[in-house]
């Protein structure tokens, strides 16, 4: 089915390992009071709660290790794929070959404060405009890391997928926002900015400040998803907890 007829597939792939270099098994960890849901639960519910989503997919690797990973995901609700570790473009092309769409968000299962209705905002931009190639919440980052959310057209995917070397292969769409003269790129931007906040998992700091902020959020707004002008008006109101991973720096993308 071309991208353009109607109706448009859309499928959200949310990568995820155990082996962490930074910080392993982080995306097993359970994140709140009740205990029940994994960081990778959370991604995971806040997919299948996106309205406009045909499916939702956990692309993990084909290592044991990984075994853990497959059995949370389809514990929590959605499809498995697995393929090489280190080639997370691959995974993703497996999971467009099993589970065919017009297009795919890609979702990494370290954000676990990804909000429903943002990423339908995403999905939106896309079907109102499906010749785009690429839309995302970071092209111009202007929410807290942790919200990012990129929708690619799946006939992209598989161009860059004949690019047998490059970050691209690790970081899968690298190639695509970063060549602007090529892709029709577009994206959300919000306002007043809060990309200086952080809700992403990556390190213990990390980890203190999303399990502070998930209760805090709890006594609020009871047991997510959370809307993310909530999370960050949480933030902003508490210093304290933002101190808590202020210092983390984002790992480089190397090209």
């Amino acid at each position: 089915m071309s991208p353009m007829s109607s109706p448009r597939c859309v499928n959200i792939v949310i990568q995820a390992r155990a082996s962490s270099t930074r910080l392993p098994g982080k995306v097993l960890r359970p994140l709140g009071e009740a205990g029940d849901l994994s960081v990778l639960g959370w991604v995971v519910r806040a997919a299948r709660l996106t309205v406009g989503v045909d499916r939702v997919v956990v692309a993990t690797s084909d290592n044991a290790d990984d075994d853990a990973v497959a059995a949370e995901a389809r514990r929590c609700g959605a499809d498995v794929v697995r393929g090489p570790l280190d080639d997370v473009l691959a995974r993703f092309l497996v999971a467009c070959t099993e589970y065919p769409a017009d297009a795919v968000m890609r979702l990494t299962a370290d954000c676990p404060l990804h909000d429903p209705a943002l990423l339908g905002q995403l999905v939106a931009l896309w079907r109102a405009q499906p010749d785009l190639d690429y839309v995302s919440t970071t092209l111009v980052r202007t929410l807290p890391r942790g919200f990012d959310a990129e929708l690619v057209r799946v006939p992209v995917l598989v161009e860059q997928g004949r690019i047998p070397v490059g970050p691209h292969r690790e970081h899968v769409t690298y190639g695509v926002k970063n060549s602007p003269d090529v892709h029709r790129c577009s994206g959300i931007v919000v306002q007043p900015r809060a990309d200086d906040l952080r809700v992403t998992l990556d390190t213990e700091d990390d980890w203190a400040l999303l399990e502070a902020l998930v209760r805090e959020l709890s006594t609020r707004h009871g047991d997510g998803p959370f809307a993310w002008r909530d999370v960050v008006a949480v933030l902003r109101s508490r210093p304290d907890l933002v101190a808590l991973n202020a210092h983390v720096e984002q790992k480089k993308v190397t090209g």
